[in-house]
């Protein structure tokens, strides 16, 4: 059976909605900070940073760092949430602006790559700006175990940036080698995006583990996600342009699945399209079809829908309440993307 691949479900866009709806004034304060830290007397850092950061997004990492903040019963009066949610959103664009340029990719949440525009030099050192502008930050909020946790996941999320890199049209890459990939250039922002709120009001080490636990496992479930839409999805939704991952080689779980499922006949042509480099016009649909016919993409929702169930499972150690009910929400809106 084929897999659909359509918008989210009403009722996962309305948990997203919710928990957007609780931290909205916090957000609005998070937007401020982020058009204030821009700011720099060299014109072109502006207008690079801008050009990606005004282009849209949900900004659901900033929002997770709230949300775990609000969810913790945080009531610092320094506005430390929000610069901390602030550098959460910088890190996660100064990612955007490096990885565009090692995947040469053309288009970014829907527009032009600033690459494009500007040149590859200037959007890495504008993610670079950005990365300084989020650890100032980091250290105004004063918090040492706040500035550990993202600084750590700073160094990790270059680590599975490399671990992308070194597995990419490598087709003996296998699932646990996918999944470190994942944990560490995705799910890791999010694991410490969730985890510095009850860091930040104080909470015991078990409910920041929780929060934590909740973030790595909703950050797999998102990319996962991610890689089924890239092969079924629009534009719209992925921000870029769909079939990406399979021009530029990269080895997702649907990949390993098809692969170690197929024929002798369909390893040759994922050797040729991925691991040579050799694509020709209808070979995109050709990988869906192999895809589908394998059960990869499906068998990759699942995955998604089983790390999502985790992350609900980890938020089992808070209060019900409003929070708690939206981040759940937040978990039904990512892995709805696809079914």
């Amino acid at each position: 059976m084929a897999l659909s691949i359509e918008n989210p479900k009403p009722e996962a866009e309305a948990g997203l909605n919710d928990l957007v709806a609780l931290v909205a004034d916090g957000m609005a304060r998070v937007n401020t900070t982020i058009l204030s830290r821009t700011g720099s007397d060299v014109a072109m850092i502006p207008e690079v940073a801008n050009h990606l950061i005004a282009s849209g997004g949900k900004r659901l990492r900033p929002i997770l760092t709230l949300a775990c903040a609000k969810l913790c019963d945080y009531a610092g009066d320094t506005d430390g949430d929000v610069k901390l949610a602030a550098s959460v959103e910088f890190m996660h664009t100064a990612t955007l602006l490096h990885d565009d340029v090692v995947d040469e990719s053309d288009m970014r949440r829907g527009r032009v790559a600033a690459r494009i525009k500007w040149g590859n030099e200037a959007s890495v050192l504008v993610g670079d700006f950005l990365l300084g502008q989020a650890f100032r930050m980091m250290v105004e909020v004063g918090s040492l175990r706040a500035l550990d946790i993202l600084s750590a996941a700073a160094t990790v999320i270059a680590e599975g940036e490399v671990m992308q890199l070194t597995n990419a049209k490598n087709l003996e890459t296998d699932e646990a080698a996918y999944l470190a990939v994942i944990r560490g250039k995705t799910a890791e922002l999010f694991a410490a995006a969730c985890e510095v709120g009850p860091v930040l009001a104080g909470r015991p080490e078990a409910e920041q583990a929780a929060a934590r636990a909740y973030g790595m496992n909703l950050g797999i479930a998102f990319q996962l996600i991610d890689d089924v839409l890239d092969y079924g999805g629009t534009s719209a939704e992925l921000g870029k342009n769909v079939g990406d991952d399979f021009r530029e080689g990269k080895i997702t779980l649907p990949i390993v699945l098809a692969h170690r499922r197929g024929s002798e006949g369909e390893r040759g042509f994922w050797r040729r399209t991925l691991q040579q480099g050799e694509i020709r016009d209808d070979d995109l649909e050709t990988a869906l079809d192999l895809l589908q016919r394998h059960g990869a993409l499906e068998e990759t929702v699942a995955r998604a829908h089983h790390y999502g169930a985790q992350a609900r499972t980890a938020l089992d150690v808070f209060p019900d309440g409003p929070v708690r009910t939206a981040l759940i929400g937040a978990v039904e809106f990512c892995v709805a993307r696809a079914r």
